[in-house]
């Protein structure tokens, strides 16, 4: 089976009309629904959406979101192992200099086997990651 690993961008696209990425992004995701891929995340990603949708109207989404992904038991709590990891790839500056909860992505993924991000994030492509749009 499929896993495709759901980014704070390619998320923010969806849920927002106004999004630059909006159209790319919804058709994506309908891509990925119709392949029945399986979509995880991290905590850490759940954050960043939570923070951006704080005061939007799409807030509601992020937890429909995290109420979808612990039921199927793909939302992913990064180990300390991840965390170190990804610590040093931050400060190496690594991926093209992605922010920590990017590092943190790659890692989960690298050690999850998970090839394609549902993302525009350029740092996903220099981490040597398939974005979906």
């Amino acid at each position: 089976m499929n896993h495709v690993f759901l980014d704070t961008v390619g998320l923010l696209a969806t849920w927002d009309e106004t999004d630059q990425w909006h159209a790319l992004a919804t058709s994506a995701y309908a891509g990925i629904e119709k392949r029945s891929s399986v979509c995880v995340t991290t905590t850490f990603v759940l954050l960043e959406c939570g923070n951006a949708a704080a005061k939007r109207p799409y807030r509601t989404a992020v937890d429909r979101l995290r109420t979808a992904l612990e039921a199927a038991n793909c939302l992913i709590q990064p180990t300390v192992e991840d965390w170190a990891e990804a610590w040093h790839a931050y400060v190496r500056s690594e991926g093209a200099g992605a922010g920590i909860v990017d590092q943190i992505s790659f890692v989960v993924m690298r050690r999850l086997g998970i090839r394609q991000a549902f993302t525009h994030n350029s740092h996903f492509s220099a981490a040597g990651f398939e974005t979906l749009f």
